[in-house]
């Protein structure tokens, strides 16, 4: 039986609030350490390391990171925000999983940096690559890399549209719409860089040393000028939005049946 408790949806926010934290450095380290940024989400993990509590911090994000992945994967699974079952709502859903597999692996690779800190190499990188491949395998990553396309899609539409709006309580701050439409639009960019790594690993035996996790997708666009710097700009804001979905998000009852109340046009 899924849990429905206060206790569930409090690790949701703690899920957020991780998410929060990951694309705040990330976007700083971009746009102000370009060595750093090099490193990948090796960077991201080693930036948070070394804030006060930075080990704790880390942990945190081992769970939160889980929370939010099991959050999206229930409502692939059970439709708890009712998207439906035609195309379009299967869409989004299959966008989830994409998602949960995603934060999945973010969260065991955050997981292998705190349990092996200070061994050096590109352990973020390793670690969810190694759990894609042995976990999926092949096809099953080209597979995944469609669903980051999908995925795509659906952030830039967010982005575009607004309409996640209709699942953040009115007491948000006003600027709300544009800080999320701009950091999904940023989300997107970086989503289909994941996706199109993926898809060479599983279609085209580029092999898994090729799978870009967040930091290295990132990292991959560093010599793109302006456009590195507004993907980097996007995610920062993406991250300040995540402060605020932490706060404000509307989190539904995990029972299908009911429905989540539209708060915003």
């Amino acid at each position: 039986m899924i849990d429905k408790s206060e206790k569930f949806r409090s690790l949701v926010r703690v899920g957020y609030f991780s998410r929060a934290i990951l694309y705040i450095v990330l976007g700083l380290i971009a746009l102000t350490s370009a060595g750093r940024i090099a490193q990948g989400t090796d960077g991201i993990f080693i930036a948070i390391e070394e804030f006060p509590a930075g080990m704790a911090i880390l942990w945190l994000m081992v769970v939160g990171l889980t929370a939010y992945a099991l959050f999206r994967l229930a409502s692939t699974l059970f439709d708890i925000e009712n998207h439906g079952s035609d195309t379009v709502g299967w869409g989004t859903r299959i966008g989830h999983a994409g998602s949960a597999i995603g934060h999945f692996a973010l969260a065991f690779s955050a997981y292998k940096f705190a349990t092996s800190s200070g061994d050096g190499g590109d352990g973020a990188q390793d670690a969810a690559a190694g759990v894609l491949s042995v976990t999926l395998g092949g096809a099953v990553l080209g597979i995944l890399g469609l669903l980051f396309f999908i995925a795509a899609l659906a952030q830039a539409k967010k982005g575009i549209t607004g309409s996640f709006m209709h699942r953040i309580s009115p007491q948000a701050p006003d600027s709300t719409r544009w800080l999320g439409g701009a950091g999904f639009l940023a989300r997107a960019v970086v989503f289909i860089v994941i996706g199109w790594s993926l898809v060479k690993a599983g279609f085209l035996s580029s092999g898994t040393d090729q799978i870009k996790t967040l930091g290295d997708a990132v990292a991959s666009l560093s010599g793109e000028g302006v456009i590195f710097t507004l993907v980097a700009a996007g995610l920062l804001i993406f991250g300040i939005f995540s402060l605020i979905l932490a706060r404000y998000r509307i989190i539904p009852d995990m029972d299908p049946g009911r429905k989540i109340p539209s708060f915003r046009a």
